[in-house]
């Protein structure tokens, strides 16, 4: 089940290779997510020594925690087998490669996150693609009222 997307990814970015990552959570974190204050701004996934790391990713306050402060924005480990991560770490190590993260997702009551491997998009790529779904909307708006 979706809890959280991260929207700009798909579009900012060409998506290389997907993951799927178990990630280690506080208890009102979780209750934080299914409550759906995740913000992907900023977020990237960055490999610390020899452990994958989500770096950015705010997770906001649940909404009946106490009023004590927590560190919205703190790096939380990734659950990769040592496969995966080897693959990740040579794919990061490749020029103007990046690892974000793409949605939030709940698995048999685990969170999970999906996150790719992906490289920049420039401006007129972007502008090409944002063309190509417009074209796209029209024929099927087209093909519908006919």
């Amino acid at each position: 089940m979706l809890l959280a997307k991260n929207r700009r990814a798909l579009f900012d970015f060409d998506v290389i290779e997907k993951f799927m990552a178990g990630i280690v959570l506080r208890g009102f974190e979780v209750k934080a997510i299914k409550e759906g204050k995740v913000n992907f701004e900023g977020a990237f996934i960055k490999i610390i020594g020899g452990e994958a790391f989500v770096v950015n990713m705010q997770i906001g306050r649940y909404s009946k925690q106490s009023q004590k402060e927590v560190d919205q924005t703190r790096s939380r480990k990734l659950l990769l087998n040592k496969r995966e991560l080897e693959r990740l770490a040579v794919q990061l190590n490749q020029k103007g490669k990046t690892a974000l993260p793409l949605a939030l997702l709940l698995s048999h009551d685990l969170v999970k996150l999906e996150f790719a491997v992906a490289k920049g998009r420039k401006k007129y790529e972007k502008r090409a693609v944002q063309r190509e779904r417009q074209i796209k909307r029209d024929v099927e708006l087209a093909l519908k009222d006919r």
